[in-house]
């Protein structure tokens, strides 16, 4: 089982980067962002090391109670870190946007810290597996599986999930109406 981490806004599955590292192979991590509200949340993400990585996408907006797949694709090396270890960090922002907003209609300074708005960081660390190791080669196989069924349901899961949070907010409305009724 994968670890997550939270914050108020979202939700981060798995909690690190793990990316089972072999010399001159692109390999990848896919991060699932979970929206635990019932706004729009708007999400960046930063690495101390942006030569070394691609992310896609790197900025986004996130319905509420919707889930969002970003992947991180570590470049091919040219050598082995020391002791197969990685210093590299990554933080994830995430604040609450205006209904509807869309990704390319987000201000230059959403994710700007000052006092009018409340941006969240997630600090996310990378960790290296060898190939070699029983940890590396088991997970490299869970990932592929999973991988493989996230890609072939993926789309039924979306529509699944939008349809629930349409009920979900369908249901909240009709329960707020009925609030005002009682009131």
């Amino acid at each position: 089982m994968t670890a997550s981490a939270s914050n108020s806004l979202i939700t981060v599955n798995p909690d690190e980067l793990r990316f089972q590292f072999e010399l001159e192979k692109q390999t990848y991590c896919d991060l699932k962002v979970l929206n635990n509200t019932e706004n729009y949340v708007a999400f960046k993400v930063k690495t101390t090391s942006p030569k070394k990585y691609f992310v896609r996408p790197n900025t986004g907006v996130v319905h509420p109670w919707d889930l969002c797949i970003i992947r991180v694709t570590l470049q091919a090396q040219q050598e082995y870190p020391p002791d197969m270890q990685c210093k590299d960090k990554f933080l994830l922002q995430s604040t609450i946007v205006n209904p509807n907003t869309d990704v390319d209609d987000l201000p230059p300074d959403t994710f700007n810290k000052d006092g009018e708005k409340s941006i969240e960081d997630m600090k996310l660390r990378v960790v290296y597996i060898s190939p070699m190791s029983p940890q590396g080669s088991t997970e490299d196989d869970t990932v592929k599986n999973s991988t493989q069924k996230l890609d072939a349901n993926s789309s039924e899961t979306v529509q699944r999930l939008k349809e629930e949070r349409d009920a979900y907010v369908l249901q909240s409305r009709q329960l707020q109406q009925e609030l005002e009724l009682l009131l």
